[in-house]
């Protein structure tokens, strides 16, 4: 019988996650051995997926899309960034058996920024394109780095303007975006289509940095008109990936992975 701790990822669609390889990376690091699956929930059936599986002898799990929400009303306790964040996508079985509820996406997007690429937060004007869940996740983290300002845009600007009253930052309509941001992160998911977000060249013209928070083939057609309209550096979101999964097996583990040979790891593969 196999007694390795056993972890997962929730998600649907799930088969394409990384967070296996990702966290087999970790666990060598550590030098133990885990089971890490993939499981791919009904959608209507996340609370008994989550419930079974914990029951089953699961550790912990990661939650993707579409279940981040659902995770958050799931979770027994939260971390103050996930209440902040209305998400959750780290699950951490605690010793009284109740499940908390944390957010590492944030963690992962402003680690990467700061630390891997270099990139001071701090007093920096920041855009954020898109206002769904991978962009209300980041924002509690984003705030702590005390940047001069945060400003939301989106195709919706109602939806922008909703989120920016919540978190108490800036919104814009698209159209209306001009150029002085330091740092522009996107977070639509257009890329995967190969839709770029309706802005114009000329808002990165002081840009010091343009970040896509998807990663490989799918950043590109963002981070090619980032370059072009005068974008002094680029990034994907893989540093990101790879830095939420280790604040996430740290929480599980008490172990914290480096997170730099991971992310050459997972680029070469």
């Amino acid at each position: 019988m196999n007694t390795a701790p056993r972890y997962a990822v929730f998600g649907n669609p799930v088969a394409h996650s990384k967070s296996p390889q990702i966290h087999r990376q970790f666990a060598l690091q550590e030098g133990v051995e885990i089971e890490y699956e993939r499981i791919c929930a009904d959608i209507g059936g996340f609370a008994q997926a989550v419930e079974a599986f914990f029951a089953d002898g699961g550790r912990g799990a990661n939650v993707t899309v579409p279940f981040k929400q659902e995770a958050f009303a799931l979770s027994d306790e939260h971390s103050e960034r996930a209440l902040a964040a209305g998400a959750v996508n780290t699950l951490i079985l605690l010793e009284n058996g109740k499940i908390c509820g944390d957010n590492t996406d944030g963690i992962g997007l402003t680690d990467d920024i700061s630390k891997r690429l270099g990139v001071e937060l701090s007093g920096k004007t920041v855009l954020l394109l898109g206002a769904g869940g991978a962009v209300r996740g980041v924002i509690p983290v984003l705030k702590e780095y005390r940047p001069a300002c945060i400003v939301i845009a989106n195709r919706t600007h109602a939806k922008a303007a909703e989120m920016a009253a919540h978190f108490d930052i800036d919104a814009v309509p698209l159209d209306e975006l001009e150029g002085g941001f330091d740092i522009i992160i996107n977070g639509t998911s257009g890329g995967l289509s190969g839709q770029l977000p309706a802005v114009s060249p000329k808002v990165f013209e002081h840009c010091t940095l343009a970040y896509d928070m998807v990663y490989g083939e799918a950043a590109e057609p963002f981070l090619a008109f980032a370059r072009q309209s005068g974008a002094k550096q680029t990034a994907d979101g893989l540093g990101m990936l790879v830095g939420q999964a280790a604040a996430s097996y740290r929480l599980w583990r008490g172990f914290a992975p480096d997170v730099l040979p991971v992310v050459q790891y997972m680029r070469e593969l």
